[in-house]
C-alpha cells in the first residue's frame, strides 16, 4: 500500500496486512479514508465514504463528522443540555443572594456597588461614581435591587422570559445575551441620567430578554400578541411609574433586540461570527457612551 510522503513504515504481520498505526499488533485490511493509516476495527469512525481514524475527525481534517456534530442542537445553534434554565437559575439565586447582603450589610453595601454617575456620598466622605474609574458599577448595579417589589417582579420576569428563552439559545449565548442587554441599559443610564441619582435593579438585562423573546417568535411564526401586549404594558410602566430609570429599560431592549436578532438569524456557516460579533458591537455601544458621558462629568 501506498504510504504519504515521509511517513514510516507500517508494521506488517505474518500474512502480510499491515498492522493498525495505533495498535500495531492487530492485522488490518482497512485505511483511513483521509491520510491512509491502516485502522483496525477498534479505530474505525464510519466517514460519508469508509472510515476515518480518531486522529483526522478529532482535528476535522477528515471528510466525515467531528463527534460532536451529531449532538442535538438549539434553534441559535447552542448545545442542548439536560438542565435547559440552568444560568437562570443561577441568575436569580445570585440576585436573591444579593438582595440579602444589601437587607444585611445596609446601604453602605448598595452605595458602594449601583449604578451612580458622580457624587458625593456622606457616607464614604468621598465622591464616587463611574466617572470616577468605577466602571464596575455598570455591571454590579445589574443585581442590585431597592424593595422587595422590586426585586419580586424582576426575578418572575427573568423565570418566565427568561427560561424558555435560554432553552431556545443554549446557555452561552443567552449569558452573552444577557450581560450585553444589561451593560447597555446600564451605560444609556449613566449617559442620561443626572450624575447623583443612583440605579440598581436587573431591568436592563431582562428588557433584553424581551426584545430576543420578540425576535425569536417572528422568526419561528408564533403568535406575537402575547409578547407584544407585555411589552406594551411594561413600556408603559416604564414611563409612567415615578423613580423608573426607563433608560436601562430602552437601552436593555434595543440591545436585546440587535442581539437577538443575529442569534437567530444568523447564517450556519458564520454564525458564531455573527451571533458574538453582535454582542461585540453592543458592548462597542456602551463603551463609547461611558467614556463621552465621562468626558462631561471630569
Amino acid at each position: 500500500m501506498d504510504q504519504a510522503p515521509g511517513s514510516p513504515q507500517e508494521p506488517q504481520g505474518a500474512s502480510g496486512l499491515p498492522g493498525c498505526y495505533r495498535h500495531p499488533d492487530r492485522e488490518t485490511g482497512i485505511s483511513c479514508t483521509r491520510c491512509e493509516r491502516p485502522i483496525c476495527p477498534e479505530c474505525m469512525i464510519s466517514a460519508s465514504v469508509g472510515f476515518q481514524c480518531p486522529e483526522c475527525v478529532r482535528t476535522g481534517s477528515g471528510t466525515g463528522h467531528a463527534p460532536t456534530a451529531t449532538q442535538p442542537r438549539t434553534v441559535a445553534g447552542g448545545a442542548v443540555t439536560a438542565d435547559p434554565r440552568l444560568v437562570t437559575k443561577v441568575l436569580i439565586g445570585l440576585n436573591l443572594a444579593l438582595f440579602l447582603v444589601q437587607l444585611v450589610v445596609g446601604d453602605r453595601f448598595t452605595d458602594r456597588f449601583d449604578l451612580l454617575g458622580r457624587a458625593f456620598v456622606p457616607g464614604f466622605g468621598t465622591v464616587e461614581g463611574v466617572a470616577e474609574g468605577q466602571w464596575y458599577r455598570l455591571m454590579t448595579a445589574m443585581f442590585l435591587h431597592s424593595s422587595y417589589m422590586h426585586i419580586a417582579f424582576n426575578m418572575l420576569s427573568l423565570w418566565w422570559i427568561g427560561g424558555p428563552l435560554e432553552a431556545a439559545l443554549g446557555r452561552v449565548r443567552y449569558l452573552a445575551l444577557y450581560v450585553a442587554s444589561g451593560l447597555a441599559g446600564s451605560a444609556l443610564t449613566y449617559l442620561l441620567e443626572e450624575p447623583f441619582r443612583p440605579s440598581v435593579g436587573a431591568s436592563g438585562a431582562i428588557f433584553g430578554l424581551f426584545g430576543a423573546t420578540a425576535i425569536l417568535m417572528r422568526r419561528l411564526n408564533y403568535d406575537m400578541r402575547p409578547v407584544i401586549a407585555l411589552l406594551a404594558i411594561n413600556m408603559v410602566i416604564t414611563f409612567w411609574w415615578p423613580n423608573i430609570a426607563w433608560q436601562a429599560h430602552v437601552g436593555g431592549l434595543v440591545g436585546g433586540i440587535i442581539v437577538g436578532y443575529a442569534m437567530v438569524h444568523a447564517p450556519r456557516e458564520r454564525r458564531n461570527l455573527i451571533q458574538y460579533g453582535s454582542c461585540a458591537l453592543v458592548l462597542v455601544a456602551a463603551v463609547v457612551m461611558v467614556l463621552v458621558r465621562t468626558a462631561e462629568l471630569t
